[in-house]
């Protein structure tokens, strides 16, 4: 029997479209970013947003992220989402070097998911579903293909980025809640639970952390000795209470640094440092260059890298 070669090959569309966002509100793009493995060596610090979720694909490497309470092992192919509020700590450096890209999403009005979960205000995943899903190998593609594509031309400022960026963002959601509604077989499991006391020492110095805050201070309001709650906390999140706290105040300058015109003295004092040359020492520890530096460089430094 011969052969013969398909010429042509059409696919018709055999379901209707349902908009899957409350009141046909368009998500609203706000960035979106590319870390090199150079770039890592200054990680986020411990942080979270308050109007709008993340997306964020592992491109290399692999390392620890703090996440909310949790720790969790990432390497490449896992994709992070992080609703509004949620605490994660990028934990990378030196010796656990990533490249990723990220994008930041609000204006999130979703219905509920295929299963009804509810999801929050400007959430993209339901209140207790997983931070992280590891992509298959068609997956990753199409993650990473719309990721680059998005910050190509935004960094090119092409004509029309903005308007191609929104579209791409929304068929990046669409295939995120298809990850949603599968679930089982794809999450990642945190390296460990947590306790419930950690869990209190926790919420009261992400609540406080402004303030000046001592293992003493912190042991006299929860009524737990400061031995006892060093050791509980440490165990459960890899950090003393201190450290925690100190990543905790670090990361919100970052925050602030690169979304405000504030100055670093007023940044410094506003998470919680009562100079602002401690509070340069310890952000050029922590993150690898000074505040200023940093600022100058957060949102230029991806261009001169790639």
């Amino acid at each position: 029997m011969g052969t013969y070669e398909r010429m042509n090959a059409q696919h018709f569309v055999k379901r209707h479209v349902e908009n899957i966002f409350e009141q046909k509100k368009m998500p609203e793009l706000r960035y979106v970013s590319h870390i090199s493995r150079n770039a890592s060596r200054h990680p986020r610090l411990m942080h979270s947003h308050k109007d709008h979720t993340e997306i964020i694909l592992i491109c290399d490497g692999n390392s620890e992220f703090l996440i909310h309470n949790k720790k969790y092992p990432v390497k490449k192919g896992d994709l992070l989402i992080y609703n509004p509020g949620i605490i994660h700590d990028d934990v990378t450096g030196k010796d656990s070097e990533l490249e990723l890209y990220c994008a930041a999403i609000g204006n999130l009005d979703m219905k509920k998911t295929g299963n009804n979960t509810p999801i929050p205000e400007n959430g993209l995943i339901p209140e207790k579903a997983p931070f992280i899903y590891h992509t298959e190998e068609r997956e990753y593609d199409f993650f990473y293909n719309i990721f680059r594509l998005m910050f190509d031309m935004l960094r090119r400022e092409e004509t029309g980025a903005e308007s191609v960026s929104a579209y791409l963002i929304e068929a990046m959601i669409v295939r995120v809640m298809s990850m949603i509604d599968r679930i089982e077989g794809v999450a990642v499991e945190p390296m460990e639970n947590p306790s419930v006391i950690g869990m209190q020492i926790k919420e009261y110095i992400d609540e406080h952390y402004m303030e000046p805050l001592t293992l003493q201070s912190i042991g006299k309001e929860l009524h737990i000795s400061p031995y006892y709650l060093s050791h509980i906390f440490k165990d459960m999140s890899g950090y003393s209470p201190i450290q925690y706290l100190l990543r905790r105040r670090l990361g919100e300058a970052q925050n602030l640094l690169i979304s405000t015109d504030l100055s670093i003295t007023d940044i410094a004092g506003m998470v919680g440092f009562d100079t602002q040359s401690y509070f340069n020492a310890q952000f050029t520890k922590n993150v690898g260059i000074p505040p200023k530096k940093y600022r100058q460089n957060y949102l230029t430094k991806n261009e001169e890298e790639s």
